[in-house]
């Protein structure tokens, strides 16, 4: 592996908008529609009606593609996710629809959101032009603990998040808000959790949360969850702790290993793990020393992006730091793994 050349220079970046039912989606979306900073953007939606939009259409390129009068286009699915992409690539590439240098793809309330990040690393052609900029995840402020509670599927969206915004915390009390906040964290304590009221958001806040240089610098760290000097700990430490909201199995694992691998060893470790356990790994990223050099990994159940290597360490921590978001897997478990394939591949 070689870092000469930078893997994810020039893909255009995808943000996924994730949440269960009502949690404020396609209020979120709307405003994003119409904001100045949003005219070179694709969104993928389900159905263009959901997000009343019908007034802004201004020409319609095709059956499911409408340019907005900000210069928006708005894309629906209506075969699948992979179809759609590589429609909108070819399309922009010959001229056909308006230039664009983002994506946003908003699911359905109900659905899981791995199969979308998988489409992004295991489809060639897709993975050639765009890369997973950031998995947001939208939870109600009123109605989440509940949801938590009685589907699995909230427990997965925020697993899988990189920012979580709780929506609708003008309507609840801050008992419920800091209760939510709380169940988050247990979740997924290396995502940032913000309010939403009303949809009315930076752009900005929804973007740039993925890798997306092998320059290493501060933005690596950050997407690796690590506090930057002067920031604060992202919400791990917690005090009074009270009975999970979610299903107790899925649990956040941070490791540390000061030893380098070789990458045949990591690799191959992953991905008997993956094998085994697939289903259950809901979510890995970490960078890893591998002889030596900074290898950045991510992946979603049994699919994994391509590895990327670093041009150099973005700070004086040469150590593996790998977090894995997983469901009845224990972290001893995921060590000893680990660490038996290194002796194996390694035997001196």
């Amino acid at each position: 592996m070689t870092a000469e050349r930078d893997p994810l220079a020039g893909k255009l970046p995808v943000t996924l908008i994730t949440g269960f039912l009502g949690a404020g989606k396609t209020t979120l979306v709307a405003r994003l529609l119409r904001h100045p900073g949003m005219d070179r953007v694709a969104v993928v939606i389900n159905e263009v009606g959901e997000i009343g939009i019908d007034h802004d259409i201004v020409a319609m390129s095709s059956e499911n593609i409408a340019l907005l009068a900000n210069g928006c286009i708005c894309c629906s699915v209506r075969t699948d996710l992979q179809e759609t992409l590589r429609d909108l690539f070819a399309r922009r590439r010959v001229g056909e629809i308006a230039d664009f240098d983002r994506v946003i793809i908003e699911t359905t309330g109900l659905a899981d959101p791995a199969p979308v990040v998988q489409t992004l690393a295991s489809d060639t052609l897709i993975a050639a032009h765009f890369r997973l900029d950031g998995v947001v995840t939208l939870v109600d402020a009123v109605n989440g603990a509940g949801q938590l509670q009685a589907h699995a599927e909230p427990a997965k969206q925020i697993a899988l998040a990189d920012r979580v915004f709780i929506t609708k915390s003008d309507l609840a009390t801050p008992a419920q808000v800091e209760e939510l906040r709380q169940a988050v964290a247990e979740i997924n304590p290396g995502a940032a959790v913000s309010l939403l009221v009303d949809g009315e958001v930076d752009p900005a806040q929804l973007t740039n949360l993925g890798l997306a240089s092998a320059r290493a610098g501060t933005a690596t760290l950050r997407f690796l969850g690590e506090p930057l000097q002067g920031e604060g700990s992202g919400g791990q430490a917690r005090l009074g702790r009270r009975s999970p909201l979610h299903d107790a199995s899925i649990r956040t694992l941070s490791m540390r290993f000061e030893e380098p691998f070789s990458w045949s060893s990591f690799s191959s470790a992953l991905e008997l793990l993956a094998t085994l356990r697939g289903p259950d790994l809901l979510r890995v990223k970490g960078i890893v020393n591998v002889d030596g050099r900074p290898v950045v990994v991510q992946g979603v159940q049994h699919i994994f992006h391509p590895p990327v290597p670093l041009d150099r360490w973005p700070s004086d921590d040469q150590g593996t730091r790998l977090v894995f978001i997983t469901r009845r897997i224990e972290a001893d478990t995921i060590r000893a793994l680990l660490e038996a394939v290194a002796r194996v591949a390694n035997p001196h």
